[in-house]
């Protein structure tokens, strides 16, 4: 499968990597906050509240995403769990088409 973007398009986004950036950077706010917490700074809570919930919206992208991914694997790839590449059908398939094509070339 091949994939053309038009001029006017960039490539697109890597959402699974974007949201574990994003997974990162609130697990590191939770952090800062439990020191903050640790500490007797009590103003620090609705921080780490928030950083939790932050982490909690990040992994469940992150899962689904990861879902939609390997959904889309099987789709393109035809391969899973369920299926396996058979290389010596691809062989005889190519096999065939190059006989074809030489048989097209001697007619000349």
């Amino acid at each position: 499968m091949t994939i053309e973007f038009s001029s006017g398009d960039g490539p697109p986004v890597d959402l699974l990597a974007a949201t574990e950036d994003m997974f990162r950077e609130a697990a590191e706010d939770l952090v800062r906050a439990r020191r903050e917490l640790r500490a007797g700074r009590m103003d620090e809570v609705k921080a780490a509240v928030q950083a939790v919930k932050d982490l909690k919206a990040a992994l469940h992208l992150v899962m689904e995403e990861r879902a939609r991914v390997e959904k889309l694997r099987r789709q393109v790839g035809g391969v899973g769990p369920d299926r396996a590449l058979d290389f010596d059908a691809a062989r005889d398939e190519i096999g065939r088409r190059l006989a074809r094509l030489r048989d097209a070339g001697e007619g000349e």
